[in-house]
């Protein structure tokens, strides 16, 4: 009992356990911070650690490869449709966008690589091309404020892109891929797709409608301007283009080596004319067909017109011509 009493008294008077560390982050060097900051996502790293304190955001400077890529697509994709998105077609939404650009372009010192944005302006893309002379992947879709000068900029300044997606940028014109194709001699992906206008109630009261009516009617200029000078394309989206098959049929004449053509929604186009372009580039390893149904008011028919239009428009998963 009394070696019993004894061992009990001495567990009773054992010293406590040790207390952790504590260790003060803003004695970290500005080397170790940045290591630290290169294993954050851009979100993190933007509003985290960029906003922190002076000491943080100095040492985030540091390294200019820490803001080689601006991609804000995950945060457009992972929105529903609804007011959200309605706001991203204001001024004050592009404003948000702009200075993260132009902040990207500014801290990445010549390193940026990749930029994914939507609803940038004109003045924004243009500083960013500009300070970026090693831009690879460069997609703009859906910024309405964008126009041929920023794009000319983009061609002068960013000669080694290799991937380009300017999807409904409507004031973008065949001008400006005339000198994309002239200066970036490695442009492998070029996406150039539009809005549904054959039946665009999917973007009423996201899209305003006068943008909607907007339309870029040149899909055949721009096609054959496709083919004249990007002939190494490897992969090319026209959806709903309103190419015809004048358009579609210089595309196998300049741009040989093509594996993916989406023409989805291309609804002026044939199947039997598909057909004969696809059979022509040898390398082509998908091909997305239009498959959408075009209601009859859509035409102006003569009689008997509505024959040809279930020959040759009326294209569905289901039919295929």
């Amino acid at each position: 009992m009394a070696s019993g009493g004894a061992g009990s008294g001495e567990a009773d008077t054992a010293a406590p356990a040790p207390a952790p560390e504590e260790r003060d982050w803003s004695e970290m060097t500005p080397v170790c911070l940045a290591e630290a900051f290169s294993r954050l996502a851009l979100e993190d790293l933007w509003r985290g650690a960029m906003a922190c304190c002076r000491s943080w955001r100095d040492a985030a400077r540091t390294r200019p490869g820490l803001f080689a890529a601006l991609d804000l697509e995950p945060g457009f994709a992972e929105s529903t449709p609804g007011a959200e998105t309605a706001a991203w077609w204001t001024p004050a939404f592009q404003r948000r966008v702009d200075a993260m650009l132009r902040s990207a372009a500014t801290l990445a010192a010549g390193e940026l690589r990749e930029v994914r944005v939507r609803h940038c302006s004109d003045d924004a893309l243009a500083f960013a091309a500009e300070r970026s002379p090693r831009l690879g992947i460069l997609s703009i879709r859906t910024s309405p404020s964008v126009t041929d000068r920023s794009m000319l900029v983009v061609g002068a300044s960013c000669t080694m892109l290799t991937e380009l997606d300017i999807s409904n940028c409507y004031e973008v014109s065949y001008k400006s891929l005339e000198v994309i194709g002239q200066s970036c001699q490695n442009l492998r992906v070029l996406k150039r797709n539009i809005f549904n206008w054959v039946d665009p109630s999917e973007h009423v009261g996201i899209v305003p409608e006068d943008y909607l009516r907007e339309c870029p009617q040149d899909g055949d200029r721009e096609a054959i301007t496709i083919s004249k000078f990007m002939p190494k394309l490897k992969h090319l989206e026209l959806r709903f283009s309103k190419l015809t098959g004048v358009g579609l049929n210089s595309i196998p004449r300049g741009c040989k080596e093509l594996e993916v053509l989406d023409l989805f929604g291309c609804a002026n186009l044939t199947s039997r004319g598909i057909d004969q372009v696809a059979a022509n580039l040898k390398n082509l390893e998908t091909l997305v067909k239009p498959n959408i149904y075009i209601p009859r008011s859509s035409f102006h028919m003569g009689r008997y017109g509505h024959w040809q239009l279930y020959d040759e428009r009326f294209q569905t998963n289901v039919f295929q011509i």
